[in-house]
């Protein structure tokens, strides 16, 4: 999930409560379908072969109905937001429909996805450039360090700095740029495949029981972005236009994500790994170019990322205004992801633990709760809410398998490590 509106969003949890007018100015339609894009097309287009492969070919229809479902819960939140004037914000929502109760568990589970995702960027920035560098090492102290964990480190002495600015106005203008950086990865490596002599060659299989929790977890972190779709429709010029907006968003990170999907299992079969540029040969230029590409994008979002995380801690003490603490504060975040990177370094299954447990609670699972307590009403009985109602069933069976197999696989790997 990409948080590039995420500190807007925070800031305007603070006044919850707020009946201004409507803003007279806002974003245009086009602006808004690629901050929307950009929402959804973040670090899980890489792991989108894996997740095929996990599944079988068939389990591309299940990608399919992930993006149908996340759509329409899209729409649920939308209709939320028209039910009443206050609703500006995800946590709004949650307030409006369970009161303060509401607001601190979904800011809860939002603070936390925030949080793993971080973990993700510095898992993948090690993986990554050791993948370029395979034969470095780092001696720091007398003590010797392995390349990755060294790798892991040196990415965040790189984004500590940037953590440190509490206002990211610079920062969070990526939004065409992320776009584009999904659109160069996957030409990248198509031509990689087409031109570059890895070929088409995976055969795969057709349908795969086993890892069918793992690759539903992971296609519905691909679709995480209902944190901020929220505060996208209400930073619209025109707000009607947002359903437009969500078909056109779901449209496009589909295309993207099935393509990846397609293009990475044919390029390795069975042998693909949890990020398609692990897979890829460093002698070929395409693979450069997709490496590096990866390389980027989580170093520009990562402040992005923590900054609401370390906005709430801040708020939390008296000397919230002193520049000292909060860097001290941020530093301490910094550090934390680090340890949570270096212990659990298992790109896949902690992505699949974030989709299992986190993407479907928080995409899924609290729109239609929301949804049935502001709007419908859980003793209207009708055909929306059957349909509801079995989203829920259907969603929490999922999200408490795939829990349990990303948790057994992350034990699994912790104990041979």
């Amino acid at each position: 999930m990409d948080t590039n509106n995420v500190e807007r969003m925070e800031s305007q949890n603070q006044h919850p409560q707020s009946h201004d007018p409507p803003p007279t100015k806002g974003t245009t339609f086009l602006r808004t379908c690629f901050n929307g894009v950009n929402t959804l097309s973040g670090v899980g287009i890489l792991s989108v072969p894996y997740a095929l492969s996990e599944g079988g070919w068939l389990s591309l229809l299940l990608l399919l109905l992930v993006a149908v479902l996340c759509f329409y819960t899209g729409l649920l939140l939308r209709r939320c937001m028209d039910s009443d004037p206050v609703i500006r914000t995800y946590p709004d929502i949650g307030q409006v429909a369970f009161g303060r109760k509401g607001r601190m568990v979904i800011s809860t589970f939002m603070y936390l996805e925030l949080f793993l995702v971080a973990v993700e960027f510095l898992i993948m920035e090690g993986d990554n450039l050791h993948k370029l560098f395979p034969k470095e090492s780092f001696d720091v102290l007398g003590m010797k360090i392995s390349g990755k964990q060294g790798f892991v480190l040196m990415t965040a002495f790189v984004v500590l700095p940037t953590t440190w600015l509490r206002s990211l106005g610079a920062l969070a203008y990526v939004s065409a740029g992320g776009v584009m950086a999904s659109v160069i990865l996957v030409l990248a490596v198509l031509w990689g495949g087409a031109f570059d002599g890895i070929g088409f060659h995976g055969k795969g299989e057709l349908w795969n029981w086993n890892g069918l929790p793992t690759a539903i977890s992971l296609f519905t972190f691909c679709y995480c972005g209902h944190a901020v779709f929220p505060t996208l429709c209400h930073s619209m010029k025109d707000k009607s236009q947002f359903s437009k907006v969500l078909l056109v968003c779901f449209i496009l990170s589909t295309i993207s994500y099935g393509s990846m999907a397609m293009l990475g299992y044919l390029m390795f079969g069975e042998n693909i790994m949890s990020q398609v540029t692990l897979n890829l040969p460093t002698k070929n230029i395409s693979s450069k170019i997709a490496i590096y590409t990866t390389l980027i994008n989580p170093v520009t979002k990562y402040a992005l990322v923590v900054a609401p995380i370390a906005t709430s801690v801040e708020e939390t003490f008296p000397f919230q205004e002193s520049r000292v603490m909060s860097c001290l504060i941020r530093t301490c975040l910094v550090i934390s992801t680090v340890f949570v990177a270096l212990m659990v370094p298992f790109f896949g299954y902690v992505m699949a633990f974030i989709g299992a447990f986190l993407s479907i609670t928080v995409s899924i699972l609290f729109p239609c709760l929301c949804y049935l307590k502001i709007v419908v009403g859980f003793k209207r009985f009708g055909g929306e809410l059957m349909v509801i109602l079995v989203i829920i069933l259907i969603g929490t069976f999922v999200a408490v398998v795939g829990t349990y197999t990303a948790l057994s696989a992350i034990l699994k790997e912790v104990q041979h490590k």
